[in-house]
């Protein structure tokens, strides 16, 4: 490793964003394409151990005191005790994937109306023979399952959520895929279909006249919520065509006006809300990559972007030490660092600055400054000095793999070459890696090893040549650690 090692080590601790993982997959599911995508998470999520049950009795005997996801279809679902299965297995989450056109499209109520046996079920999703085959969308249904269970365990460890609002399956189950794609292992997802459902999960009540302006932010979950993606329309008060997408953005924006909302919807009354939120028109061409930009540009996952009251980009800044480089530049007596101060301000008292500290792994730093409320020049140098303490320490903070220290690229990639693939599983599995290279400032290249999962050789010859294509792209552009 280094040659020359710093006098003084700082531990480097990440952030695990889950602690309770799925340990288990239990299909039970008349429809073989189901079964079959066992194996999709055999490869891609090499921690959970798969099983396919045959019969309603062995799925009722069926016993674990590890987080466990049970998946059923429209034939196997009626067939079981939700209820027991739930006593047995404390930490599950039920799914069904459903192939009915019908409960694609319907708002829960109606669903359960016309088959009862949908509401056994904490979550539902649809599959198809085209476009929603259970292969494509089977690992961010686990991982949903997985998110929901570690949400409900309500982890003493702050919470990032991207809230999802949609009463249709269809919709969510083809979107999901893509975003974790974007936040990987840095967010967790809620998927509501409700309007009280997600004021239970926001705001801890069903209707917004019982919101306590004094305490709302204990009461429920909205203090976790990075990023809310709605629909317009979804059920409100048992009524599946109102509008309560307007109303749900009404109050986010007065009570959590640094969350940033994306309405995904065609519907004419979405140009309403423009104003507010960004417009995602669902099933354009090329709607989900400009999905990506956004959630990367506003939800702090990406740069650090700075913007004026119109509106227009005036910084984008990549990592902690171009942000040192701007609040220097806002100390200064001149009129556009007293507006750039000002910008500041908003964004401290939006917490946008430890959200992005967070999403970029610097979870202590986050904490330290969320807290705080300064204005001008003291909300500068509080930053600064913060930040420049965290630079300080940056090269003294090595990533440890299986005892081997690594303090720069070249350090990674001799331990990724030596040490055993089980001992790296554990690393890429949790982002570890990444949140790690986040820190150092090689945030493209921490972005290309998010989805990356497996074990043994294969693995590890993945992550080599990954880091082998990057670290010439570095060396060309002369950046160092």
């Amino acid at each position: 490793m280094a040659d020359r090692k710093p006098i003084r080590e700082f531990p480097f601790i990440p952030r695990i964003i889950n602690p309770v993982k799925i340990a288990s997959a239990v299909f039970f599911c008349a429809e073989a394409r189901i079964r079959e995508s066992a194996q999709i998470l055999d490869e891609n999520m090499p921690w959970l151990k798969t099983e396919i049950l045959c019969s309603p009795q062995s799925v009722a005997q069926y016993k674990s005191d590890q987080a466990t996801v049970f998946l059923f279809d429209d034939t196997s679902l009626p067939l079981v005790d939700a209820g027991k299965i739930r006593r047995d297995n404390p930490d599950s989450v039920l799914v069904l994937f459903s192939a009915n056109p019908f409960i694609h499209c319907s708002p829960p109520q109606p669903a359960q109306v016309k088959y009862p046996f949908t509401a056994k079920a904490d979550l539902v999703f649809a599959y198809s023979t085209t476009s929603l085959v259970p292969p494509l969308i089977i690992t961010s249904v686990v991982r949903a399952a997985e998110d929901l269970i570690n949400i409900r365990k309500s982890s003493k460890v702050r919470r990032f959520i991207f809230l999802v609002v949609d009463d249709e399956p269809r919709w969510f189950s083809e979107f999901l895929p893509t975003l974790y794609g974007i936040i990987g292992q840095r967010a967790d997802v809620m998927i509501t279909r409700t309007y009280e459902e997600t004021m239970r999960f926001l705001f801890g009540v069903e209707d917004e006249s019982r919101i306590d302006g004094r305490d709302y932010r204990s009461r429920g979950h909205g203090d976790d919520v990075v990023c809310l993606i709605t629909d317009v329309f979804f059920p409100k008060a048992h009524r599946p065509d109102n509008d309560a997408g307007r109303d749900l953005v009404r109050l986010i924006t007065h009570f959590y006006p640094r969350i940033p909302i994306i309405i995904a919807s065609k519907a004419k009354e979405a140009e309403e809300l423009k104003g507010a939120a960004f417009l995602l028109p669902k099933g354009d061409p090329g709607s989900l990559h400009k999905l990506k930009d956004h959630i990367h540009d506003h939800s702090g996952m990406g740069d650090f972007l700075i913007f004026d009251k119109s509106g227009r980009e005036l910084h984008r800044i990549k990592n902690i030490q171009g942000l040192v480089r701007i609040l220097r530049a806002a100390e200064k007596n001149t009129k556009p660092a007293r507006e750039l101060r000002k910008i500041m301000e908003s964004y401290g008292q939006k917490d946008k600055f430890s959200t992005w500290l967070y999403m970029h792994s610097y979870q202590e730093l986050g904490d330290v400054l969320r807290p705080k409320r300064s204005q001008g020049r003291r909300l500068i140098a509080l930053l600064k000095r913060h930040l420049e303490k965290e630079i300080h320490q940056l090269d003294a903070t090595p990533l440890t793999i299986d005892g081997l220290k690594a303090f720069t690229l070249d350090d990674l990639l001799h331990a990724l070459q030596t040490v055993p693939s089980e001992a790296i599983q554990p690393l890429s599995d949790n982002d570890v890696i990444s949140s790690w290279l986040d820190r150092k400032g090689y945030s493209k290249l921490a972005e290309e090893l998010r989805p990356i999962h497996g074990s043994g050789s294969k693995l590890s010859d993945t992550l080599i040549s990954i880091f082998a294509k990057w670290q010439k792209t570095y060396a060309r552009s002369d950046r160092s650690l």
